[in-house]
């Protein structure tokens, strides 16, 4: 007997995944793979999971989260987008971003309902569209527009099975940021066709070079199509703590909720008292990390610029650089992998992203400029000597 179900069977591992742990059979690799902080989280979030902790806050909390966390981030949409969402019904807490995007792909989503994505894109969107029995339409963006999503491509892709269109700005893979012109267009063609828009703002405090995040939901007219996802992960540090929220109209809220009760029930309490010190403590430790993560990718960009085969503009935002290697003749995933043999510099392959991904890399420079700097070398000497 199969026992495995046939949609179990068309997921597929993330090759971001499959790098990390090829890499494990290499002696002190420098790994540019997960996107994940090395930082850990400012003091007062520390002291306030461990405060919780002492004073017994070591329950089952409601299924949508403790009131007092809703309530800090009601209070921290209205400071950041200006919009007022209900803390009893409009917002719930979940397991991590990751955890909201599957869990409300699960609510809106019927068999065969179509979810525009834009390629290259975070690897998980295709897939928990497909868990939840929906079907991903990719629609590519590429170097020369800056990997700006363009908005008649957008409006091309849409079918009588559209239900959604999925955004994320900045961008999880290449860094960008989308300009206010396209988000308004976006929200034209979502009003337009009836469309949902998932709005993943997971890095929007990521931000360089003076450009400003723009949340659809704050357009005319589009809060009650617009769901928001965001983390405490990236902004605070707070990966390992899995905390996350969904906010958007009552009806599907409700429902995400309903699906929590009968997954994880609710988000560890401790860690949800760290992130009401996270949304209403200091922004310095922010700041330090983003003053930080700038320094690098300009570092980046300085040694790329003098590298043989390979094209780079400085990404925008998050902590990626997703970088053209094109002109080297590889495959993205053979590029990786001779990379990491020659050099034990491990970086993503562009298709791990989408099919539009390929022939490219990405690199995480949530990394110590020493390691940095040792990948830069080493990847300077394998597209010298590998390629000459």
């Amino acid at each position: 007997m199969d026992y495995i179900s046939e949609n179990t069977k068309t997921i597929e591992h993330s090759k971001i995944r499959k790098m990390f742990n090829k890499a494990l059979e290499f002696h002190d690799p420098i790994s540019f793979t997960v996107g994940e902080p090395d930082f850990t989280p400012p003091d007062h979030v520390v002291e306030a999971a461990v405060l919780a902790l002492k004073e017994g806050k070591t329950r089952y909390s409601e299924n949508a989260g403790i009131k007092p966390l809703r309530e800090a981030i009601s209070r921290y949409l209205e400071r950041e987008i200006g919009l007022s969402y209900n803390p009893v019904n409009e917002i719930v807490v979940t397991t991590g971003g990751m955890g909201g995007i599957f869990q409300t792909m699960k609510v809106v989503l019927n068999p065969g309902d179509e979810v525009i994505i834009n390629e290259p894109c975070w690897t998980n969107y295709a897939q928990q569209i497909k868990m939840c029995g929906g079907v991903p339409v990719s629609v590519p963006v590429d170097f020369d527009n800056n990997f700006a999503i363009d908005p008649e491509k957008i409006e091309k892709s849409i079918t009588d099975r559209t239900k959604a269109v999925i955004i994320n700005s900045p961008c999880n893979p290449t860094g960008t940021v989308l300009p206010g012109d396209i988000i308004e267009k976006l929200a034209e063609i979502a009003k337009k066709h009836d469309l949902l828009v998932f709005s993943d703002e997971v890095y929007k405090h990521i931000i360089f070079d003076g450009e400003k995040h723009v949340s659809i939901a704050s357009l005319p007219d589009m809060k009650d199509r617009t769901v928001i996802f965001d983390s405490f992960s990236k902004t605070f540090a707070m990966t390992g703590m899995r905390v996350g929220y969904v906010a958007g109209p009552a009806e599907i809220i409700g429902n995400v909720t309903k699906l929590q009760e009968n997954v994880a029930a609710c988000v560890a309490m401790p860690c949800q008292y760290a992130a009401i010190a996270a949304l209403e403590g200091s922004k310095d430790h922010l700041d330090m990390m983003v003053a930080e993560y700038k320094k690098r990718r300009d570092y980046i960009y300085d040694r790329l610029l003098n590298m043989p085969y390979v094209e780079y503009e400085k990404s925008k935002g998050t902590f990626y650089a997703f970088i053209s290697i094109k002109k080297t003749g590889m495959t993205s995933e053979e590029f990786a992998m001779k990379l990491l043999e020659e050099e034990q510099v491990v970086v993503v392959p562009g298709d791990a992203f989408g099919d539009y991904g390929e022939g490219y890399i990405r690199i995480s420079f949530a990394s110590s400029m020493e390691k940095i700097k040792k990948g830069m070398d080493g990847m300077e000497r394998f597209l010298n000597k590998v390629l000459q």
